[in-house]
């Protein structure tokens, strides 16, 4: 491709600036399309391990722990050099916080040492998902062409990433083989007839088949406020009596979810492209879908604007088109230069989603959508819904955060699975996004008969007694609307709210002065932002 992404890190660490999918909150049905399939692993499982960590089991960090928990608290890691200065290590964690005799995971981290002589300790970060890796995100900072984390950062904290568990280099979701988890990642489904809404179905029970023989009891535990625990023993065991940490987007609902279960030790917290944590899956969908739809209104008003444009007339007919084409490759899938591999209209939506999550790739969108309106043929947005898909060219797969984005969904809500009511969900949704909003209804079909129980919600929302959370949104955020910011900075008691104007997903970015100034100012010097604070 010849178009100039302008994306500093791909898509795999979340980054705020990434061209992809930032968020991973999956429009709803293209989740239940996307991670639709059958095939299972023969031979690979991920079951967990019997044996228990070493560790102290009378240190202060030991005596923070849950009772019968100790081990975990009172593990002593061990660091390795392992690339550009970085510092690798695997802790453990129990495969269920319910039960301490239920064996242990994996988890991945990667650290990065402060540059200042009087570091503040760590800074754990998340990029998203449920399903990014947060050791790839701090390794996009250290190797990619522009960081991710300002100076101010770096001086102060040991940045650390880590894999939550159920993503890629900590104990992982395992699910499919490459070559159906292709094919499943292509399909498109005509919902608007009673077997397409069951097909869906039928491809969720396949894949929490697979996922469940292939991934075994960690499966049922991979859910956020099982994270959330992974998160303070992992604060325990660096050495740190409260947490300092920066999430983005489902990054922010694993720190609310700290937050209300830890308000004790919640340090300073920066949630940035939040998720309002009281929002059901079917809320989560709706507001996505007018999400997205604001997001192309406002690509395709600048699209018009400039030269070399595909889209004609007014911003509501370049909205048509696009929705056209969509339609249109429901039944007839966009040819490429590779025979075995169209586009159909999932793979269609997605090359278009991809590029709304940041405002530089815009130019991207504006040649997909020229080749596939004027040429017939869709290379280009094959190629960015394999950017958006993780996908290889050899058609393997970089990460596992289809697979781990499925599974923590399923354990932590559900939406309803009841026709008629995904029938009339559906239709306000169309009704508020007529463009895109398809591609966010019958979501419910998403956990069909999933394996595993939803979790028992046992956290505060309010994180009562908690320090100032500061909450970051952004005016016209696809993934994570400003509505979304509004909402969990009033749902926290010691919520702040800080506002960036503008497009793309999460504000945060060192080239951002403002933004960066407000959040690096907390982080380090625990300058709490005036309430109303916008930049």
């Amino acid at each position: 491709m010849n178009f100039d992404e302008r994306r500093p890190t791909a898509r795999r660490t979340s980054s705020p600036r990434s061209i992809s999918r930032t968020a991973r909150r999956r429009p709803a049905r293209a989740a239940a399309v996307v991670v639709a399939g059958a095939l299972l692993l023969a031979g690979c499982t991920a079951a967990p391990k019997e044996q228990s960590p070493v560790g102290s089991t009378t240190g202060p960090a030991a005596r923070q722990a849950p009772e019968g928990f100790e081990q975990y608290y009172g593990q002593a890691l061990e660091w390795k050099d392992c690339e550009d200065g970085l510092e690798c290590a695997t802790a453990s964690a129990p495969v269920s916080w319910q039960d301490a005799e239920s064996g242990s995971i994996e988890l991945a981290l990667v650290r990065d040492p402060a540059d200042g002589r009087d570091p503040e300790g760590s800074l754990l970060v998340n990029p998203g998902g449920p399903g990014a890796s947060g050791v790839d995100f701090v390794r996009g900072d250290a190797t990619g062409p522009e960081p991710i984390f300002g100076k101010k950062l770096h001086d102060a904290f040991d940045i650390v990433g880590f894999d939550p568990r159920g993503v890629e280099t900590s104990t992982p979701v395992t699910c499919f083989d490459d070559a159906r988890k292709d094919e499943s990642l292509a399909k498109s489904f005509d919902t608007s007839t009673d077997e397409g809404i069951e097909a869906m179905a039928a491809e969720a029970r396949a894949w929490g088949e697979a996922c469940a023989q292939n991934t075994g009891d960690v499966l049922g535990h991979v859910d956020t406020q099982s994270a959330a625990r992974d998160l303070d023993m992992l604060r325990a065991v660096l050495g740190d009596d409260q947490l300092h940490y920066l999430g983005f987007s489902y990054g922010t609902q694993l720190g609310a979810t700290y937050a209300g279960l830890f308000p004790d030790r919640a340090g300073r917290l920066v949630l940035d492209g939040a998720i309002d944590t009281t929002l059901s899956a079917d809320d989560i969908s709706k507001g996505q879908a007018v999400g997205f739809e604001n997001a192309l209104r406002a690509y395709v008003a600048d699209c018009q604007a400039g030269a070399g444009c595909p889209l004609r007339g007014t911003v509501d007919d370049g909205m048509r088109q696009i929705r056209a084409l969509l339609d249109s490759a429901l039944e007839r899938p966009i040819p490429t230069s590779d025979d075995a591999r169209p586009v159909t209209q999932t793979l269609a939506f997605y090359g278009i989603a991809v590029t709304l999550y940041n405002q530089a790739s815009w130019p991207a969108l504006t040649q997909a959508l020229d080749e596939a309106i004027n040429q017939g043929t869709g290379d280009t947005l094959l190629y960015l819904a394999d950017t958006y898909n993780d996908r290889n060219a050899d058609g393997s797969f970089s990460t596992n955060s289809s697979e781990a984005f499925r599974a923590v969904g399923c354990l932590d809500d559900r939406g309803t699975s009841d026709v008629d009511e995904m029938r009339a969900e559906a239709a306000d949704i169309e009704k508020q996004a007529p463009t895109v909003g398809t591609f966010f209804s019958y979501g419910g079909t998403s956990c069909t008969d999933w394996p595993a129980p939803v979790a028992e919600k046992e956290y505060d929302v309010h994180a009562k007694g908690a320090p100032p959370i500061v909450v970051v949104g952004t005016t016209n955020d696809p993934a994570t609307p400003y509505v979304w910011a509004e909402g969990l900075a009033k749902t926290l008691d010691s919520g702040v709210l800080v506002t960036y104007e503008g497009e793309g997903h999460t504000a945060y970015s060192p080239s951002r002065e403002c933004v960066a100034d407000v959040v690096e100012s907390y982080l380090v010097d625990g300058d709490v932002p005036q309430e109303g604070t916008t930049c």
